[in-house]
């Protein structure tokens, strides 16, 4: 439908589109000091606006707001009309505790009382 428009109708709808998708999402991905909105999120990758940055590649951080989320590992991006489309090679969840390395039974006794 937008190839029936005028030029700068179609120009400034796409705009008023990238806008609402900033406006809208929380996430945001952190390389080194600087930080990018992220447009959409899914399983294998992300998208960011493509005049914000034209390469991206490497390990970046994802946040939600101030709460760290992901840990994601970029291999491949490429620019797809407005966007920069990154693909990950792996995505880390984030959790505020180590993990372990055993099976911690839920029935052991928390503590032990001393000898009277």
């Amino acid at each position: 439908m937008l190839e029936f428009l005028p030029k700068d109708v179609s120009e400034g709808l796409r705009a008023a589109q990238l806008n609402k998708a900033k406006r809208r999402s929380r996430l945001r991905v952190r390389v080194g000091a600087a930080e990018y909105p992220v447009l959409r999120l899914w399983i294998d990758g992300l998208a960011l606006e493509a005049s914000a940055i034209g390469h991206l590649r490497g390990l970046v951080d994802v946040y939600d707001g101030a709460r760290h989320v992901l840990q994601c590992l970029i291999i491949a991006s490429e620019i797809d009309g407005d966007e920069l489309v990154c693909g990950f090679k792996r995505a880390t969840a984030v959790s505020e505790k180590a993990p372990l390395d055993y099976f911690r039974d839920e029935n052991l006794p928390v503590g032990y009382l001393p000898r009277a």
